[in-house]
């Protein structure tokens, strides 16, 4: 199994209290020492307002932070879970994301998908079209980035994008280009665009639901005439590790108390409610942790990317998982 970690940006109310003056340093450590330590690749999210609600606290923008993260790390892969395909041109994302690898020395992967958060559409003037558009755009963007990045040029007369002999040189430096992963579980459409297009899925991540998907995306590959088993399954995990269940309620405890000046009492209950639900696979100590994924692995997710709520203010978690919860994963690979 391999592991991705989250650098947190401020989407998730995860640098308040934090002086904006101290966000690059914080996001820069963390990333260092993800590169220095056994993580495969780090993420951000492309998003523009905080969540669970719209706050006046710092998003920092997901591409602009790719560049900055390939100048200072040297090993890991750079990613986003995932980029909106509708907040930018596909052929000048195309161009961003190519440069980013060509700084990164080839490190860079390419989250994609249709977008979901109407508030920050509507805000920044992309309207809000019905999913159905949202995925078309989506699969009309991916032609496009994938021509670019293999020929140079991009040329495509779609419904929702139109580019003439648009030229991305240098071309990327990773063979092929560069590895797109197809976000989201949409049963009809998203995981027919993973089918033709995707190196990466990113869908749920319970037992149950990650079956359920995998099966369809399965299904979807054998009607595109694709390989099922070329496409490497990830999944999305938040993550709160202690030695005792008695810390890890201490933990989300605290975790609620630092963002309810920010959400409120019922919003800040609300946010850490999967935390103490039991239903998350990556809280626990890290015996239950690594039960838990050992059963996902089994079905055949061989990519974890975590997300830790504290990563700011307490590395603990991180480095706890780090000594006792990836040697244990990476021993048992994943089936596919």
């Amino acid at each position: 199994m391999r592991f991705g970690i989250f650098v947190p940006q401020g989407w998730r109310h995860d640098l308040v209290g934090i002086e904006p003056a101290q966000h690059w340093e914080t996001m820069r450590s963390l990333a260092q020492a993800a590169d220095a330590g056994p993580w495969d690749s780090i993420w951000v999210y492309d998003h523009f307002h905080t969540v669970p609600q719209p706050t006046e606290e710092a998003t920092h923008e997901a591409w602009t932070l790719m560049s900055a993260f390939a100048a200072v790390t040297s090993r890991v892969r750079l990613g986003q879970m995932c980029t909106c395909m509708s907040y930018r041109n596909p052929a000048y994302l195309a161009k961003v994301a190519a440069t980013v690898d060509i700084v990164s020395g080839g490190r860079t992967e390419m989250g994609i998908g249709g977008g979901w958060y109407e508030h920050e559409w509507r805000a920044y003037g992309y309207g809000f079209p019905r999913a159905g558009e949202r995925l078309a755009r989506l699969d009309e963007g991916v032609q496009i980035m994938k021509q670019a990045w293999e020929t140079g040029y991009a040329t495509l007369q779609g419904q929702h994008y139109q580019v003439e002999g648009a030229r991305v040189f240098p071309q990327p430096l990773q063979q092929g280009g560069i590895p797109l992963w197809i976000a989201g579980g949409g049963e009809k459409v998203t995981l027919r665009i993973a089918a033709k297009y995707a190196a990466y899925t990113n869908f749920a991540g319970t037992p149950e639901e990650f079956a359920h998907k995998s099966e369809l995306l399965r299904r979807h590959t054998v009607d595109v005439g694709t390989d099922f088993d070329r496409i490497v399954r990830s999944a999305n995990y938040n993550t709160i590790l202690a030695e005792t269940e008695a810390e890890v309620a201490d933990r989300i405890d605290a975790l609620e108390a630092r963002v309810t000046p920010y959400l409120g009492a019922d919003g800040a209950a609300s946010f850490v409610a999967e935390y103490k639900s039991g239903s998350a696979l990556a809280v626990g100590t890290p015996e239950q942790v690594i039960e838990r994924m050992r059963e996902v692995a089994d079905l055949g997710m061989s990519y974890a990317i975590h997300y830790f709520p504290e990563a700011a203010y307490d590395r603990s978690s991180i480095e706890l998982f780090e000594r006792e919860v990836i040697p244990a994963l990476q021993a048992e690979p994943a089936l596919r």
